[in-house]
């Protein structure tokens, strides 16, 4: 599990990198106004970022879902990124990194992040060849999410809605026109054999 099918994509610069989430009004709001997650975002539950906005998008059904109708990108430090990759775990069983079941379990108890790789979305929400990593953050991973890591949180559920009708009528110039630039995230090689 290794090569271009398995990269981070992201719009990041030289200090953040962009990630997503999908939530209702009631958590949304307090977010955008406190620039971080507040009550009633719950810190002891798990919970998933997402690089990809396509990725997004496809989870959420464009802003449609229930309790995902505000999209929600929040610029968190490299560091920050960097920092829960070093702690992640895949969140399947991989026999290149680990020798057993019960070993693999272990580190899944152990580590308060998990690595999904999923197949990345076109803008009719068709699975690409290539995958789009998630990343769950539990425990002290969610507590350094929004305690240090967060720098910003922009609402860009306008956006979705209008890259959507876009691809709902047919201008799929304009949709890719509107697309955030996702280019691939120069990660340490010791975060890319941790993550496969």
């Amino acid at each position: 599990m290794s090569g271009a099918s398995h990269e981070v994509r992201a719009r990041f610069d030289d200090g953040t990198i962009t990630v997503y989430q999908a939530y209702p009004a009631r958590i949304a709001e307090p977010a955008l106004e406190a620039g971080t997650f507040v009550d009633p975002f719950k810190r002891g539950r798990m919970t998933w970022i997402k690089p990809s906005f396509l990725w997004m998008m496809y989870r959420c059904g464009w802003a449609t879902k229930s309790d995902q109708e505000r999209v929600l990108a929040i610029d968190i430090t490299r560091e920050g990124f960097e920092e829960a990759l070093s702690l992640a775990c895949l969140s399947h069983f991989d026999r290149t990194h680990f020798s057993t079941v019960e070993e693999w379990r272990a580190a899944v108890r152990s580590s308060p992040v998990r690595v999904q790789w999923d197949p990345e979305r076109d803008l009719h929400l068709n699975p690409l060849s290539h995958r789009a990593i998630q990343i769950g953050l539990s425990g002290p991973a969610v507590e350094r999410y929004v305690e240090n890591w967060i720098s910003g949180i922009r609402d860009v559920t306008a956006t979705a809605h209008e890259i959507h009708a876009a691809v709902t009528g047919g201008n799929l110039d304009a949709a890719a026109a509107l697309l955030p630039e996702e280019r691939v995230y120069p990660l340490p090689p010791a975060l890319v054999e941790r993550i496969a």
